[in-house]
């Protein structure tokens, strides 16, 4: 089965499977290749996915699958904080969380994943800058105090929170806030509510995923298809295309722990099979690199 990346978000990410969203582009960008599976709450906070986290994302490989039912995740990403954001004296003060529970959720919510798929690149997101003057025309609850339940100061202090969490994680981070701020309108450009994406906003998010992605090792490069293009399928003898190749890539996905199939993958992707043959001889490969490359027909 493919592997799968997983979006873990709020309405930002609930919208990101509409026409142009940046999580759909990003499943037709890895149509071939991985799963992209979406996993987004629309008003929920870090408070509620810390709740949540254990029913949405599936259990642990081995806990309810059979081995051969295993699939592998090998990113998650994670975009919190545009609710947690919202000021506590205002309309939307009941999503409102305080900056260091923020941090301390966002803390909680690594660890679980980290936990329960240790080898699983984990992608956090910042919230996006606000328009607040766009915010006060698209109420999305009454507001009678005619002041917009969230500001573009709050979301920086919260954005700055996201990528400290990052950086004390280890973990790569998309700043939203500060990179679409260097556009002058970015508020129309990017913003279709004041908070929401429009289709520019989510070209702009998917691309900066696929980038950080690809900064850590996941790219098209990089990772193999699951069956043969049909560049590889012989006119005259179609089947031979499909001889042994599920057999061997189930083998290398049971013989080979999470993310490391892929991280394989990425080294064996530079190489011929008549190098990997000579590595082989040499002791600085095992007989799985060569299935896998046999297996996924790496070509020079």
């Amino acid at each position: 089965m493919r592997p799968k990346i997983y979006l873990f978000g709020d309405s930002i990410t609930e919208s990101s499977f509409t026409y142009g969203g940046w999580g759909a582009s990003l499943a037709h960008h890895f149509s071939r290749t991985v799963d992209v599976v979406l996993r987004g709450y629309s008003g929920y906070n870090t408070r509620w996915a810390v709740k949540v986290m254990e029913r949405v994302l599936p259990a642990a490989n081995g806990e309810s699958e059979s081995e051969r039912e295993r699939v592998s995740t090998i990113a998650v990403a994670v975009f919190f904080g545009a609710n947690d954001a919202c000021l506590p004296d205002r309309c939307g003060a009941f999503q409102h969380v305080p900056l260091h529970e923020y941090k301390h959720n966002l803390h909680s919510i690594v660890s679980f994943l980290k936990n329960r798929w240790p080898n699983t690149l984990v992608l956090l997101i910042t919230p996006p800058p606000i328009d607040e003057e766009a915010r006060l025309k698209h109420p999305y609850v009454e507001n009678p105090t005619g002041l917009p339940e969230r500001t573009n100061e709050a979301a920086g202090a919260y954005a700055k929170a996201c990528i400290e969490v990052a950086g004390e994680c280890g973990l790569p981070v998309v700043d939203l806030w500060t990179k679409m701020q260097q556009l002058a309108d970015w508020k129309t450009a990017y913003l279709s509510d004041g908070l929401h994406l429009n289709e520019t906003g989510n070209r702009f998010v998917f691309e900066e995923v696929v980038m950080k992605l690809k900064t850590e090792g996941l790219s098209l490069e990089n990772l193999p298809v699951d069956l043969p293009m049909i560049s590889e399928i012989d006119p005259n003898d179609p089947l031979k295309a499909f001889e042994g190749y599920l057999r061997i890539r189930l083998s290398c996905i049971d013989q080979l722990d999470e993310r490391s199939v892929f991280v394989q993958s990425r080294k064996l992707c530079k190489q011929t099979l008549i190098d990997i043959r000579k590595l082989l001889l040499a002791g600085k490969a095992s007989s799985d690199d060569l299935q896998y490359a046999e297996a996924f027909q790496i070509s020079i």
